[in-house]
């Protein structure tokens, strides 16, 4: 018990703590003047906080809609437009998320509320499909051994498919945050704000410790949210 706390807290912290020092270090060892006028605190700040609402609002969209979504496509009258909207979920995925975000500024225009609109909708499609795949995967004999016991359908929902299909719904979500803390880099050409304002500003006057501080911070936030996701999940699993 005492080792997976440690496991729980001591790698975040290891992560963060590793964030602060290329931060503190790029800071305070520029190479030249224009690197020190891009990289100070202010800054740095600046755009982790803006990544960090982008990825925090789009994804609290993205998992209501693409679990209730999921699970009312999962119901049996709904089944077959299920697995056609799954189709379309698993085409979808395959466009690039700089085509959404440009298809998204041609019609709404630049600005933050457009970029957490186009991520919200990128990172809907693991979920939804996720929730589906699990919730449609578990054993019919369940489902009607639960019947049996005169279970009603959003009994059965909430005490047993939600439980068993938990491990492929928190995959989806996994997914999404990665695929959102990657893609949210590109909502700097949109005027989203961001780590991409770091990597793009670092590649138009070619600074590679500017490129390097924003692509390493933006990495680094994919991987403690992805661990503590993973975490909390192989917590759940053992409580249910």
């Amino acid at each position: 018990m005492l080792q997976s706390l440690y496991r729980l807290v001591l790698v975040p912290l290891f992560l963060i703590l590793v964030g602060v020092v290329i931060v503190i270090y790029t800071v305070n060892n520029p190479t030249d003047g224009l690197v020190a006028r891009m990289l100070t605190y202010d800054n740095v700040l600046t755009a982790l906080q803006q990544h960090l609402m982008l990825m925090l609002v789009s994804m609290i969209g993205a998992i209501t809609v693409g679990v209730l979504v999921g699970i009312m496509l999962s119901r049996p009258k709904l089944y077959y437009v299920g697995r056609g909207v799954e189709n379309v979920v698993n085409v979808g995925q395959t466009i690039p998320s700089l085509a959404i975000l440009a298809l998204f500024f041609t019609w709404l225009g630049l600005g933050f509320r457009v970029a957490v609109f186009a991520l919200f909708l990128y990172s809907i499609l693991p979920i939804l499909r996720n929730t589906f795949a699990g919730i449609t995967s578990v054993d019919h004999s369940i489902i009607e051994s639960a019947k049996g016991m005169g279970l009603n359908q959003f009994r059965i929902l909430t005490r047993i498919e939600l439980p068993l299909a938990f491990p492929i719904i928190i995959a989806g979500i996994r997914t999404a945050i990665v695929i959102n803390v990657g893609a949210a880099t590109l909502a700097t050409f949109i005027g989203g704000g961001g780590f991409g304002d770091l990597i793009v500003t670092g590649l138009s006057v070619r600074r590679d410790m500017v490129i390097v501080t924003g692509a390493g911070l933006a990495a680094l936030t994919a991987i403690l949210l992805d661990y503590v996701i993973g975490q909390i999940e192989l917590r759940v699993v053992k409580w249910t």
